[in-house]
């Protein structure tokens, strides 16, 4: 059995032809199928939605959660409640196509890989900024992180159940999936594909949310932030050391004070600027950890229909 797990956010108008064009293609495949629809607290029809269509087809189960809790979240609850050998993600507004799916499964059974993830080749479409600080960011988590992160890596992938209970043993309150996909190993084959645009609807994923997402990222995967902190004290600090045993020279010598308060009121505006911001570094962190010591469900279903064995929440 192959599980497809599509998260879903505002998504009336996808879902429809969504579900045709997935349900055509996994119909032409020689193995059951299940699709996992969870959705995120959506605060349009696409509850209604996926009850309807639970009706009228079988292989659909749904989770719906009792608020939004993220994509990350809604990934997880498909990961933990999934049933089949091979377990995929997919986006309902058909940016990840679901034509690619035989292909990705002749991968995955020849046996030599263990996932099968896919990676955009191109950006057409997007905005010109948005895909020059994407790019930035894979540059810069791949150099300060010791996780393999794919320029272009999409949430499309479908993987062998072993490597998805190893994701769900991670247990961390605070998810990045691009960066556990790669932390947790295994064989990945890349399969690149064109850039799509979405077939309804608009995208959920302002430049403020990437930017959040882009730091998550960073924080979860790498210390080098508090690095650059403590680069920034020594830095500082031994100057200003330097600087004060010249002023002292200096009036021990000529028997003046130093002029230039202005220039010294300058200096102090840096300096405590500089310290806000380190301040705000290592903030980041406690904020992660504060979080991570709650141990706070991950998620909390409200409606499902996939009962009993429904894994209402995941926490620590």
């Amino acid at each position: 059995m192959i599980s497809i797990i599509i998260p879903c956010y505002n998504e009336q108008e996808s879902l429809p032809i969504f579900y045709k064009k997935v349900t055509a293609v996994l119909k032409t495949l020689d193995m059951d199928y299940e699709l996992l629809f969870v959705n995120d607290g959506s605060s349009d029809n696409t509850l209604e939605e996926l009850r309807c269509l639970s009706h009228i087809d079988p292989h659909i189960k749904y989770f719906s959660f009792s608020r939004n809790f993220g994509k990350e979240a809604a990934m997880l609850a498909g990961f933990s409640n999934a049933s089949g050998s091979y377990i995929a993600v997919m986006d309902a507004d058909l940016q990840d196509p679901p034509s690619l799916l035989p292909e990705m499964i002749k991968i995955i059974q020849s046996g030599e890989y263990d996932s099968v993830a896919t990676r955009r080749v191109s950006r057409l479409g997007e905005p010109p900024v948005r895909s020059w600080f994407a790019r930035r960011f894979y540059q810069i988590i791949n150099k300060i992180s010791d996780t393999d992160i794919v320029d272009g890596a999409r949430d499309f992938r479908l993987m062998r159940r072993n490597m998805v209970e190893a994701i769900t043993s991670m247990n961390e309150y605070n998810r990045f999936s691009k960066g556990i996909f790669g932390w947790v190993g295994f064989r990945t084959y890349w399969l690149p594909y064109e850039n799509v645009e979405r077939v309804a609807g608009e995208t959920k994923w302002n430049f403020w949310k990437l930017s959040q997402y882009a730091v998550d990222g960073i924080i979860s995967f790498s210390h080098a932030p508090l690095s650059i902190a403590s680069f920034f004290g020594i830095t500082i600090t031994i100057p200003s050391f330097l600087f004060m045993l010249v002023v002292v020279i200096r009036k021990l010598l000529f028997g003046n004070a130093v002029a230039g308060w202005a220039s010294t009121i300058c200096v102090i505006i840096f300096i405590g600027g500089l310290q806000l911001l380190c301040l705000g570094i290592i903030g980041q962190y406690i904020a992660k950890i504060y979080m991570e010591t709650k141990h706070r469900p991950h998620y909390i279903i409200s409606e499902t229909n996939k009962e009993p064995d429904v894994k209402i929440s995941t926490g620590q």
